[in-house]
């Protein structure tokens, strides 16, 4: 299982960002992002890591101590409207749908 501060640390080179980049863009010290990534912290204050999962495009749930997941990113918005989680789950099996028809 990975651990916060090791997640971090790979959607960061998947990114292609630095922790000064991050910690500018979250607004806290770089070595706030430095210590959860060599640490590996279980625990890191919540607003830190939603703050966190917004800039790196994924949920505070990818974090989660838990067998290793891949970053799930969901579109909140086409051409300036939101969507509720239920319209995005429609319109992601739209796209499912889309995807079989071209096969």
């Amino acid at each position: 299982m990975m651990g916060i501060g090791n997640k971090l640390n790979e959607l960061l080179k998947e990114r292609n960002m630095t922790v000064t980049e991050l910690s500018r863009r979250v607004n806290v010290a770089p070595t706030t992002i430095y210590s959860i990534i060599q640490r590996n912290n279980k625990k890191v204050d919540i607003d830190v890591l939603l703050d966190i999962a917004d800039v790196l495009g994924v949920t505070a749930e990818y974090f989660r101590d838990s067998p290793k997941s891949e970053p799930h990113t969901r579109a909140a918005h086409f051409d300036g409207t939101e969507y509720t989680e239920e319209q995005l789950d429609r319109i992601e099996a739209f796209a499912k749908f889309i995807k079989q028809e071209d096969k």
